[in-house]
């Protein structure tokens, strides 16, 4: 009887296999979305019903997903769960709890690409390049970004426990980070230098940053400001419109600002400038590093290449990409790279830093700032040129006008720096306790300042009372870079961030090349001459 039954129910079941199989004639299997999610169900569905051990539904559907997300190889896309999604949105208003840090995934690890200034992982000693190897006892070698953020973030007063990768180092360095309430102004100060030369640090591309630099520029141009540096230096950039609204404050109506160029319906556009150059005829320098980045880069290449300003620094970090939203019916979001973002000229910002490895542990130079520095090839760049004639370059990132190192340490400091490194936790602190100490003993300081040898035996000893593994010779070998860091800390506790740039401004080679080359010009046609001229006398 049950043999009666079951034949028709397996000649039923042939029917509807044979009338999918004459279905799907004429179309490639590869090629036909339903076949391929319905395998991905069966799949899914057998081997949480029938596997020999008991699978987890939901780690089963989400190590699917980041295995399709994986495959496409781009470290911007991510799936958000919805209990994440909101620190996405934090990020872009400007205030967020946690720990002052704009990461990327590395090649192998999350990376840090800039430690907000004055932040809690700056004073902490965390330094862009930093790689995460391990978050709070959770190893980080296979996190990505969004996976990262979610463990650092957390309740102002709490702490987290980081292991760090650093370039030259053979172990990884520990910190223990106090999370704090980051309020992130875009511009936190403005100054007038020499000269009659404003100077306006862009620290962050958000929501107000055209506003700030527009009230900055606004007061300096009050104060008889005759020139310009827009520092754009770690800046890890940020909203695409706010990128073309700071730019759109130094072009005419009609030119091009960025392009966008993506598959999907939309995703292609050229985004241009809507109102009149506020400020024509101002010379303008633009500063840049290897930690400025997406919309930071928006800005540099649209004024590099329509000629309106002098771009000065190290080649940018190359974030071109767009990141488009799509929320799923689960209530989580995908992120998802939909186009790529090029210069006016045409030049990808975007870099394949798997086709451009440079190996930082080949004894790599290192900044006063104990920032890895690398230096540039344009041999195999694609060129451009500029409505002047000036020649530009692409592949990747925005390499500036005129490359100038910031100023680095000698093989001896660096030996010193790098013991430093290995106990960084106690280097932080006792630079900050010490900083403390200092503005406390000396009410009447003034920037501009110099510790002495009696100031830096008392930070020896401070050092050593926090179990730094130092000894006096790697002390005395990296004193410059002790005393750039104690400077910087004590002016920070003293007068804030102004004050730091004002007390830092001595040991800042690039901001002291464009002020060199903003002497006496009036023009940016002047500017560029004089750009030209230096770049003819350093080949």
């Amino acid at each position: 009887m049950r043999r009666s039954m079951a034949a028709p129910a397996v000649v039923i079941l042939l029917s509807a296999v044979a009338g999918a199989w004459l279905l799907q004639q004429g179309v490639d299997r590869s090629d036909n979305v339903y076949v391929r999610v319905r395998v991905l169900q069966e799949v899914m569905d057998r081997v949480e019903s029938s596997f020999v051990e008991e699978v987890d539904g939901e780690s089963l559907t989400n190590s699917a997903i980041d295995a399709i997300i994986g495959e496409l190889g781009d470290p911007h896309t991510s799936f958000i769960q919805a209990t994440e999604y909101e620190n996405l949105r934090i990020r872009t208003e400007g205030e967020y709890g946690g720990v002052g840090l704009e990461v990327s995934d590395g090649e192998e690890f999350v990376t840090v690409v800039s430690a907000i200034p004055g932040g809690p992982s700056e004073r902490a000693g965390i330094r862009a390049g930093d790689q995460f190897f391990e978050i709070d006892g959770v190893a980080a070698d296979t996190m990505l970004t969004d996976q990262a953020v979610q463990l650092l973030r957390g309740a102002p007063g709490t702490q987290v426990t980081v292991r760090m990768l650093r370039p030259g180092m053979d172990e990884p360095i520990q910190f223990t980070i106090e999370r704090e309430v980051i309020r992130l102004m875009a511009v936190p100060f403005s100054l007038m230098l020499e000269g009659g030369v404003g100077y306006v640090p862009l620290r962050a591309v958000q929501e107000t940053s055209s506003a700030e630099v527009r009230a900055a520029l606004d007061s300096l141009r009050g104060g008889g400001m005759r020139a310009l540096v827009l520092d754009l230096r770690r800046n890890p950039g940020g909203l695409l419109d706010e990128g073309i609204a700071v730019t759109d404050l130094f072009l005419e109506p009609g030119q091009a600002i960025v392009e966008t160029r993506g598959r999907a319906r939309g995703q292609s556009a050229t985004f241009e400038a809507q109102r009149q150059d506020q400020f024509p005829g101002l010379p303008v320098v633009v500063l840049v590093d290897g930690a400025s980045a997406s919309a930071a880069e928006i800005i540099a290449g649209a004024l590099q290449d329509h000629d309106r300003a002098a771009v000065i620094g190290e080649t940018t970090y190359g974030k071109g990409s767009v990141q488009s939203l799509f929320p799923l019916t689960s209530g989580d979001v995908l992120r998802l790279t939909t186009a790529r973002w090029y210069t006016p000229l045409g030049r990808s910002i975007h870099l394949d830093r798997s086709e451009t490895h440079v190996d930082l542990d080949e004894s790599p130079l290192l900044a006063i700032s104990g920032q890895a520095v690398v230096r540039p090839s344009l041999d195999s760049r694609p060129e451009y040129a500029t409505p002047s004639g000036r020649t530009v370059y692409g592949g990747g990132g925005i390499p500036p006008d005129l490359f100038v190192e910031p100023q680095t340490l000698s093989d001896d400091e660096v030996r010193g720096a790098r013991r430093l490194f290995l106990s960084a936790g106690a280097f932080s602190q006792a630079i900050f306790n010490g900083a403390v100490s200092y503005v406390q003993e000396h009410p009447g300081l003034e920037p501009g300042f110099s510790l002495t040898d009696a100031d830096l035996d008392m930070f020896f000893e401070e050092l050593s009372e926090w179990d730094a593994d130092v000894g006096r010779d790697d002390f005395e070998a990296a004193r410059r870079y002790v005393t750039f860091h104690l400077e910087r800390e004590i002016a920070l506790q003293a007068w804030g961030e102004a004050g730091q740039f004002r007390q830092s401004q001595r040991y800042d080679h690039q901001l002291e090349r464009a002020l060199e080359l903003l002497e006496g010009v009036e023009t940016p046609a002047q500017l560029l001459e004089a750009v030209a001229r230096a770049q003819a006398n350093t080949t």
